[in-house]
């Protein structure tokens, strides 16, 4: 696909390379801070059904560090939305889910859900600035692999 800047390659989510914080996308720098110190954390945004999401965030929160950052649940519990760096929806391709891209604007993480109808199911402040898309991967898909399991017996 061509664009005004040049030919677009394409980029997988196993190419962000994790750090201690997060993953950043290819190309993208750590998150900085506004002024007056406030933290500045863009961020997309990866949805996923409730079912899978809430089995992601036990993985995640069971292998310690802050692997997981904020995550949105829509109003009727359906979905759950984990803030992931941005430039992670133009690699994002695991099946069964989404990933929202903020076109360069760049979501900032509010203290009150950014989307009407939704809540925090883990609040920013309660968790790390955002979820390593690497990681939140293989959360997704180990999750699938326990759902299934379970469904099969």
């Amino acid at each position: 696909m061509e664009t005004s800047s040049g030919p677009r390659t394409s980029a997988t989510s196993a190419q962000h390379l994790p750090t201690e914080e997060y993953s950043a996308a290819p190309g993208q720098a750590r998150p900085g801070t506004e002024e007056g110190g406030e933290p500045s954390v863009p961020c997309d945004l990866v949805t996923v059904p409730a079912r899978q999401g809430l089995e992601a965030v036990d993985i995640l929160r069971r292998g310690g560090s802050p692997a997981v950052g904020p995550v949105l649940h829509d109003g009727s519990c359906d979905t759950l939305g984990f803030l992931v760096p941005p430039g992670t929806a133009d690699g994002w391709d695991m099946p069964g889910s989404a990933c929202t891209q903020t076109s360069g604007r760049g979501l900032r993480i509010p203290a009150e859900p950014p989307v009407s109808g939704s809540g925090w199911l883990l609040p920013p402040g309660d968790s790390g600035p955002v979820t390593d898309p690497v990681v939140l991967r293989e959360a997704l898909g180990e999750a699938a692999r326990m759902i299934e399991a379970a469904d099969s017996i």
